[in-house]
């Protein structure tokens, strides 16, 4: 039986937060000097400046931080979705701490009625976070130093001698400001991603879609038959919630809908729903599984029968006729009478009545990597293959993923593209082409593939990173995890003491032990991280 991404669930210790210099006067300094080796940011409403006081391993001062541990507490604070599992809470408490104005706020700003009274402003935008890539950073950023024998000195016992790590292991570090590949271990094999495949999903997703797209769900009313047809858009984070915390509203969708049909004098409908924007099967590969929905164009909460909103949960048998049976009881709330409803497909003499549409497609990545998320992984790739003249299906998914890296002129010989969440054993990617999707995310000139950076999880912060590293290199490596059985991932960047920004792929295949093999990939990912 497969197993799919290890999820570690959020612990119930202190979190880790990085010290940071420059604290405004009217902040209060708040340290632990218990045996907790690292702290976090408890309190949203009054946020407090922590600082980390493990003496012999990290002597960071308020007056006494290197250019590059600067360069990581902004990374730390990038932008990204703090969701109400509060992972990235320890994120959203610093950059309020720090007082930072401006940035991207991924649709949760002003005017957005998932903003909260009291919420923090937006933190820097993906621009700033990097800025050290562009050499505008205090200090700068300076290229790393090309001597390959000490890093394989480093490196070569933790990967290629390692039993944990199986039978098939490859692997590859590269200097983010030049793409200068410093590390390789079978560097050009393909070998099973697992999910570090999103990876690759999301910078095809934002080359192919750009920054501003949303995924909009509508429903249009039939002019011949006065059928009203719910409209999927591929959206998986529609929400039949009531707190929609930001995203699309199924129950909006209803209200406006309403709204609409009362002025056309109508109050009972015939309901359908409509899911073409997809087509082929909507079962992954590998079965009915806890780890992702059917995929289809329509679906609320990730068909989610519980209150979850990431990790594994049990999935309804239909997410479409679902969601469809749960807008049809927000119309009743809203005095409109609807039948039970079925599948059908809005024609072109269609009047749309009212829409509802998703965060833009950054936030859509950064959630999609720090959590995880699969159906909004295979949502992506599909949307990837509407936009570029692919079938919306799991081969024509795969395919435009293939084109649209290939056309960015990365390295995709080996390379196979199966489903757009890794969870296809079948899928092939070399640490070369892992890492040579974090330079090209790197790159000053293309500023729309930041998120595919700043939405990887860290390292005792966030994500699927948040139970790993409860010392050394906490909030020092941000990465994307893999798990399956027998295949163990990591791929992500670094920030070095010495202020230089790393970026790197281990991959191991026929592993026998998860967790001993996770432990591997991270005392290798450490070992770059601190001196």
């Amino acid at each position: 039986m497969t197993v799919p991404e290890l999820r570690p669930w959020r612990t119930a210790g202190p979190r880790v937060a990085r010290a940071a210099g420059a604290v405004r006067p009217r902040l209060t300094r708040f340290a632990r000097t218990a045996k907790p080796r690292v702290a976090r940011f408890a309190r949203a409403t009054a946020p407090q400046l922590a600082r980390i006081t493990r003496p012999k391993t990290w002597q960071y001062t308020a007056g006494a931080a290197t250019a590059g541990l600067a360069l990581a507490a902004g990374v730390v604070t990038a932008a990204g979705p703090w969701d109400s599992t509060g992972q990235r809470t320890a994120e959203r408490d610093r950059a309020v701490a720090l007082d930072h104005t401006g940035g991207t706020d991924h649709g949760r700003g002003p005017g957005n009625s998932g903003t909260a009274p009291g919420s923090p402003r937006p933190a820097p935008s993906a621009g700033p976070v990097l800025a050290g890539l562009g050499g505008t950073t205090t200090g700068g950023v300076k290229a790393a130093p090309g001597d390959r024998a000490a890093l394989a000195d480093l490196l070569d016992p933790l990967l290629k001698d390692a039993p944990a790590l199986g039978e098939r292991r490859a692997a590859a570090v590269v200097d983010l400001t030049t793409g200068k590949r410093l590390y390789g271990l079978d560097s050009g094999t393909a070998l099973t991603p697992a999910s570090t495949t999103k990876i690759a999903t999301a910078v095809a997703a934002l080359t192919a879609l750009g920054p501003d797209h949303r995924l909009t769900t509508r429903t249009a009313l039939e002019a011949d038959t006065g059928e009203l047809v719910l409209v999927g858009g591929g959206d998986p984070t529609l929400t039949a919630r009531e707190d929609a915390q930001g995203l699309a509203s199924l129950r909006a969708l209803a209200e406006k809908t309403a709204a609409a049909l009362k002025k056309r004098d109508v109050r009972k409908v015939t309901l359908s729903y409509d899911t073409t924007l997809y087509a082929g099967t909507a079962l992954h590969p590998i079965g009915v599984n806890e780890n992702l929905a059917r995929v289809t164009a329509l679906m609320a909460d990730e068909g989610r029968t519980d209150d979850s909103t990431s990790g594994p949960a049990p999935r309804v048998a239909d997410p479409a006729d679902a969601a469809a049976r749960a807008f049809a009881g927000f119309l009743k709330q809203y005095g409109i009478t609807a039948s039970p409803p079925g599948p059908s497909k809005a024609t072109g003499r269609a009047a749309t009545l009212a829409t509802v549409s998703s965060p833009p497609l950054p936030a859509l990545v950064e959630r999609m990597l720090t959590n995880s998320d699969n159906d909004l992984a295979e949502a992506l790739a599909r949307h990837t293959a509407v936009a570029t003249g692919k079938r919306a299906d799991f081969a024509g998914a795969g395919a435009a993923i293939t084109a649209r890296l290939k056309q960015l002129g990365l390295p995709v010989d080996g390379a196979r593209f199966h489903d757009g969440s890794g969870l296809d054993r079948t899928d092939l990617i070399t640490p070369e082409l892992l890492t040579a999707l974090l330079t090209e995310a790197a790159d000053p000139s293309r500023p729309q593939l930041r998120p595919v950076l700043t939405g990887l999880p860290v390292a005792h912060f966030t994500g699927t990173l948040a139970g790993r590293y409860t010392d050394g290199a906490a909030g020092l490596v941000r990465a994307k995890t893999g798990t399956l059985t027998g295949v163990n991932t990591l791929a992500g960047t670094i920030t070095t003491p010495d202020g230089h920004i790393l970026g790197f792929a281990f991959l191991a295949n026929a592993t026998t032990d998860a967790w001993a093999a996770q432990s591997a990939l991270d005392r290798a990912a450490t070992t770059l991280a601190l001196p």
